[in-house]
């Protein structure tokens, strides 16, 4: 697992974003890492910084997939942002998450030549 960090000029840390081996199964091939947690204290461009500093860092790890999940009304502007796109929901997906009734949408970034 990584963790990485923003702040601000005078060194106040203002967001963080923990990266890691796929929460689903599915997607655990080796080549694909997913943002299991990010938050910020509502910092403006905070977590836009983090998930564009990411998918470089995932990257130079050697992964070829990023992957990320939202819930059914966030935007994922941030995502979108970074590169992300919504990924169509694959054979056998269910949208509930495990902490409650509330349906998500996957999200992913990929190398050209990502199998995924």
């Amino acid at each position: 697992m990584r963790a990485l960090g923003v702040q601000t000029g005078d060194g106040t840390l203002v967001g963080v974003a923990l990266i890691g081996w796929p929460t689903v199964w599915a997607f655990d091939g080796g080549d694909t890492a997913e943002v299991l947690a990010l938050a910020t204290d509502g910092t403006s461009d905070a977590s836009g910084v983090l998930l564009g500093a990411v998918w470089p860092l995932v990257r130079e790890m050697g992964y070829r997939c990023l992957i990320a999940y939202t819930r059914i009304d966030d935007p994922g502007t941030d995502l979108w942002d970074a590169g992300f796109r919504v990924v169509p929901r694959p054979i056998g997906w269910h949208t509930r998450s495990r902490a409650g009734d509330v349906a998500r949408v996957l999200w992913a970034i990929r190398d050209a030549g990502g199998r995924r």
